[in-house]
């Protein structure tokens, strides 16, 4: 593992031109914030936590004034009835009575993040309030990529050794058991999935998974990790390269794959899930998984054009038939900057597995 004098800098300049005093702008337009589309508490989680990761990496006081303007709009998100609100105006009026189920999940994933850290007390403080508020509004969630973050925030307790959190334990054992069962009413001898559709996110169920298994082993998790990674990977591979599920018409069991719009969240989950696999593992196929989607991002994708720009760490919105979507927005961006912040991490450990390819991270 790379030492903090080595890791290189993932570049914000684009995430911090997106971001003003209240939070990160949700949409862009071409290179710069598009105001009207006001924000989000998704993005603003999926902010968070890849700036407490950096932090972690290498502590500073700008990270850590960029970790306390997103989790203060978390803070601000809490809603009275239950749980957090997510669409707020750019005039900083919400939009919505409560949020959906997959912003709750987000939330709660970056708020365990800065809960197993090592950031001033102040910020773990808030951050276990805040989770210990929405504990019974995310019991109920029945959206299965919402329950896949729940199993990942505790995964990241878990390794931190957090206690007094055994309550979001139980949420998450739960919500593990609920994928199985979703798993075993989807599966078909042609269809090792968990839902009769492939959306997006896809990766994040197979992931949260892998997290189980290392959270409670020999319950069955493993396998079936194993298998919708496998799937997904299968459905997902065209032509030497990763070709995402498109958002245009999604993938429904029997039916043609939906080939655009391609979306960087699709390329980043699919990273990220990869590496979980591939620390469960050590299987050099799962490295292959990784770098295919990494090398997205780089041109290596069914129009082999690049999406990233590391100058900025800016990112292109996806992948259209006729090109590449020009506008940066906030998803698009935090997904190419967690998985170039993965990549650099564990560089130094895919360097020594050469057998899975002949590309490396350092020569994409």
């Amino acid at each position: 593992m790379m030492t903090t004098e080595q890791l290189p800098s993932v570049m914000l300049d684009h995430l911090d031109l997106m971001t003003d005093s209240t939070g990160l702008i949700q949409h862009g337009v071409y290179c710069l914030p598009r105001r009207e589309s006001g924000y989000t508490t998704d993005d603003n989680a999926r902010a968070l936590r890849l700036c407490v990761a950096l932090w972690k990496t290498r502590p500073s006081q700008r990270m850590l004034e960029r970790v306390a303007c997103y989790l203060s709009f978390l803070e601000h998100a809490r809603c009275p009835v239950r749980g957090f609100h997510n669409f707020l105006s750019y005039q900083r009026d919400w939009l919505d009575a409560s949020g959906t189920g997959d912003c709750q999940g987000q939330a709660v994933l970056a708020l365990a993040e800065v809960l197993g850290s090592k950031l001033p007390q102040g910020y773990r403080d808030l951050a276990r309030e805040l989770l210990n508020a929405v504990l019974s509004a995310v019991a109920e969630l029945r959206s299965l990529r919402a329950q896949a973050y729940l199993i990942q925030a505790w995964a990241i307790l878990a390794r931190a050794e957090v206690t007094e959190m055994e309550t979001l334990e139980t949420i998450a054992r739960s919500s593990a058991e609920h994928l199985m069962e979703c798993y075993r009413r989807s599966q078909r001898t042609d269809w090792f999935w968990f839902e009769s559709r492939m959306t997006y996110a896809n990766a994040v169920l197979p992931h949260a998974l892998f997290d189980a298994e290392e959270c409670w082993p020999n319950q069955g998790y493993l396998a079936v990790a194993r298998s919708s990674l496998g799937f997904l990977d299968l459905v997902t591979t065209s032509e030497g390269v990763f070709w995402p599920i498109g958002n245009r018409d999604w993938f429904s069991h029997g039916e043609e794959k939906s080939l655009y719009d391609q979306q960087p969240v699709e390329a980043s989950t699919m990273a990220s899930a990869a590496l979980a696999a591939l620390a469960d593992q050590q299987d050099d196929k799962y490295l292959a998984i990784y770098l295919r989607s990494y090398g997205w991002f780089h041109g290596q994708n069914s129009l082999a054009q690049p999406l990233a720009d590391r100058q900025t760490g800016g990112c292109f919105d996806g992948l259209q038939s006729n090109g590449v979507n020009k506008n940066q927005g906030a998803e698009s961006t935090l997904a190419f900057l967690w998985t170039e912040l993965h990549s650099y991490v564990h560089q130094q450990a895919l360097s020594e597995r050469p057998a899975a390819t002949e590309r490396t991270i350092s020569k994409q």
